[in-house]
């Protein structure tokens, strides 16, 4: 199967070429075709698996670079994944020699550069849905030219507070709309309200394991008070080339940063506290490799696709398998080896049984000894 196979057009398959992508996932065979016909879908699929490409080139292909309005909308949950999306989707337009203008519309931006942007008719917007919904109210983002709205990280977006602003975007968009989602899963709740918007959504679902195959699971067990000395120490023995360590609060994160950059490790953190030109510049040294690690909350993380992730840390383990899956889908991707690693407490390690028996995963109990990882048996067997 080729992307011509699968009726992209010989410009989008070039651009494809540049970035050495030449074979369809799984989940792109699958989508293209439907998406292409107008069809209402819900793409899932395990992350890192091409799902903004899966919906990108057939929305692309449809595009009428001519006409000057917008076309598409793309909403998302979070800044990071805005801009990554829109990032991409510049890169898409600009490699293939399309006339297609994509704007990023989020809120911590000036108004006032988004309207003047708005005045040059992109065919493309994409932003959370607070700042867009704001837009649609002004009458400043024309909606009558949309023909498709796609809503990532459908399972966040349709679950949240975010749901109202969703519907309230909706509602503004002319009937007859082809309506996308994407996510990793889809929660029973999520499931609802989609069937509700898209009463003949069709449902695709790729692969059988939940959890990339490609991730090593282990946990270590220490004190709560511990953990960021616990996390130090298995940095140091890991040498990770990007890791990735979550936590719940925003204020445990500035002071695992704090207590890990005294240590001399390079690290930036991302959290919503934070301005959004701070949170850019920290995306931005860990994408470049100027830090090696980046502390991050659940939703700051959301959907993110890094390059060269090798380690995932949960120095705050989640409570919900669906939680754990979203943030081990962080590394491993494209084929790449990689390792989860949670930081327990005794009382937590009962989690490790709901993980495993959930995502049908196996996790390995690890311990840190002389400056390096052993198994327990490494230990009993060479005391």
């Amino acid at each position: 199967m080729t992307f011509n196979d699968l009726g992209i057009t010989p410009a989008l398959v070039a651009a494809l070429a540049k970035q050495n992508i030449t074979a369809p996932t799984a989940i792109q065979a699958a989508a293209c075709p439907l998406l292409l016909e107008g069809k209402d879908v819900y793409i899932r699929s395990e992350t890192g698996t091409g799902k903004t490409l899966a919906y990108l080139l057939p929305l692309f292909c449809r595009i009428d670079p001519a006409l000057a309005a917008t076309q598409v909308m793309i909403l998302a949950p979070t800044h990071e994944l805005a801009i990554q999306i829109q990032r991409q989707s510049c890169d898409l337009a600009q490699n293939a020699a399309l006339a297609i203008r994509t704007l990023l519309l989020i809120g911590g931006t000036a108004m006032d550069r988004q309207l003047d942007k708005l005045k040059k008719k992109p065919q493309v917007v994409v932003g959370s849905p607070g700042r867009l919904r704001e837009l649609i109210a002004l009458g400043k983002l024309k909606t009558r030219a949309i023909t498709c709205v796609v809503i990532d990280e459908a399972d966040q977006l349709l679950t949240t507070e975010s749901v109202e602003s969703v519907r309230t975007i909706l509602s503004a968009i002319p009937a007859g709309r082809q309506l996308v989602f994407a996510s990793a899963t889809e929660q029973t709740e999520c499931a609802s309200v989609v069937t509700q918007l898209a009463p003949h959504v069709v449902r695709l679902n790729t692969g059988t394991q939940p959890v990339n195959a490609n991730i090593a699971h282990s946990y270590l067990v220490c004190e709560e008070r511990d953990k960021p000395d616990v996390l130090r120490k298995a940095l140091h023995a890991m040498a990770p080339e990007r890791a990735i360590v979550f936590v719940h609060r925003d204020g445990t994160a500035e002071t695992v940063a704090a207590k890990l950059a005294h240590h001399k490790i390079p690290v930036a953190d991302l959290h919503g506290a934070f301005a959004k030109s701070e949170r850019k510049q920290s995306m931005d040294d860990f994408r470049a490799g100027r830090v090696r690690v980046l502390i991050a909350t659940d939703l700051a993380a959301r959907g993110l696709d890094i390059q060269g992730v090798t380690h995932i840390f949960n120095l705050d383990a989640p409570s919900q398998s669906q939680a754990y899956l979203h943030r081990v889908g962080r590394t491993a991707r494209a084929g790449a080896k990689g390792y989860a690693v949670s930081l327990l407490t005794e009382q937590e390690v009962r989690l490790v049984r709901r993980y495993e028996t959930e995502l049908g995963i196996t996790i390995t109990p690890i311990l840190l000894r002389d400056g390096r990882v052993c198994t327990r048996d490494e230990v009993i067997n060479h005391p």
